[in-house]
């Protein structure tokens, strides 16, 4: 969207940030990237794009939202009809298709791929990305991102309704704020984006990922130490706070970190209501994030005690839990949305295969890691697709953990 350079702070050496920036390279554009600083510098001043030429990567979900600026730059842009990312349940493209076609973009459907033009904009007001309003169907993070991207330089005021919340779409909206794009209503249902004519570049610092922090908080309760963890936002966790609460684990942030504190084995907190379960419910922020439902889940099935958890967004995004069952765990899916732990049951070591989600691979690990004796996680890359040197630091916190080609 800008063609001036921009500097990032923060930088993750994964999987993702690897391909995109091969991606950017291949379009032209500057990249200089320093990963053990944590540093990114990028120019897009000389990009180019050919959707004969040019395919954006199908196995990273991500690479969707290189479409808004393939539009305002080039007035084309291109989806592979197999784009994906973890496999999460249903993940349709569709809401991110009917963002583009808001912003006036038509769409030709071709065997392999979707193929999105936009007529170049004229000085009368014709052509190029059309400012309008819009309402998702559910607050999707990607597609929210999305609708921010094709209005920060769309002609007029454009507002969303039911826009996603989460704190990364927060820092994306401040990151384009930083670039020049007026957007109001930030952390909010409805965002509102006033059309500029051109965004800036400057430079950006990225805070730590709460994905990343809740992971480790979770490996430090699970196997009975105390892993500290950098967090300068702990007024994002509240919620998190209190679901850790609900297998005996107290949450404490002190000066930009935080750690767990528990006392004795990991318990499931009985509810007050006679007759039903814990509940763990995850949806769409301001609930529990459901990237982080496998972590409570690998809780559920080391601590004593029955809960119930609930992925009230995608469907068929528990049948991994099939898996807890070769360590010795007792879990059972109510239906496609909802399982149910019985957990404190002896556990073992164990061969597990993992699906493709990067949270789950976790999960399983935390559970191996909590047992005696070795286990091996098959199909665990997905997590190099969000955390940046993960084996070493786990064997760096006492556990043995090395990386298994080909598995």
């Amino acid at each position: 969207l800008t063609r001036e350079p921009v500097r990032l702070v923060g930088i993750p050496e994964i999987t993702d940030v690897r391909k995109i920036l091969d991606i950017f390279r291949t379009l032209g554009s500057e990249v200089t990237v320093d990963y053990a600083q944590g540093v990114l510098e990028v120019h897009h001043r000389a990009t180019r794009f050919d959707p004969e030429q040019h395919h954006l990567p199908e196995e990273m979900r991500s690479s969707i939202m290189l479409v808004p600026g393939l539009l305002a730059r080039f007035g084309v842009a291109r989806i592979e009809n197999d784009v994906q990312g973890c496999t999460l349940g249903v993940r349709e493209i569709d809401p991110h298709v009917e963002v583009m076609e808001r912003f006036g973009a038509r769409v030709q459907r071709r065997r392999e791929a979707l193929v999105m033009r936009v007529d170049a904009g004229t000085d009368d007001g014709d052509g190029g990305l059309q400012a309008n309003h819009h309402w998702l169907d559910y607050a999707s993070v990607t597609t929210t991102e999305n609708f921010v991207l094709c209005a920060a330089l769309a002609r007029g005021t454009s507002t969303l309704m039911n826009a996603a919340s989460e704190p990364h779409v927060q820092e994306f909206c401040r990151f384009m704020a930083m670039l020049g794009a007026r957007i109001e209503g930030i952390g909010t249902s409805r965002i509102t984006v006033h059309g500029v004519p051109r965004l800036g570049g400057g430079e950006f610092r990225f805070a730590e990922d709460f994905h990343e922090a809740v992971t480790f908080l979770a490996l430090g309760a699970i196997t009975g130490g105390c892993i500290t963890v950098k967090n300068s936002a702990p007024e994002q966790f509240p919620l998190i706070d209190r679901t850790f609460a609900k297998f005996g684990v107290q949450v404490v942030h002190e000066g930009g970190w935080s750690h767990t504190v528990v006392d004795g084995p990991l318990r499931v907190k009985p509810p007050f209501t006679q007759n039903i379960l814990q509940k763990i419910e995850a949806a769409p922020w301001p609930y529990l994030p459901v990237d982080l439902l496998p972590i409570f889940v690998a809780l559920g099935a080391k601590a004593e005690g029955s809960a119930m958890f609930w992925n009230k967004v995608y469907e068929g995004a528990m049948g991994w839990t099939s898996e807890l069952s070769k360590f010795g765990a007792h879990a059972f899916m109510a239906d496609p949305h909802r399982i149910i732990t019985f957990g404190g049951k002896p556990l073992a070591p164990a061969e597990v295969e993992s699906p493709y989600i990067i949270r789950v691979a976790i999960a399983l690990l935390m559970l191996a890691a909590s047992i005696p004796g070795r286990s091996t996680i098959r199909n665990a890359a997905p997590i190099r697709r969000a955390h940046p040197r993960f084996a070493e630091n786990i064997r760096a916190l006492g556990a043995p953990t090395e990386w298994v080609e080909g598995d």
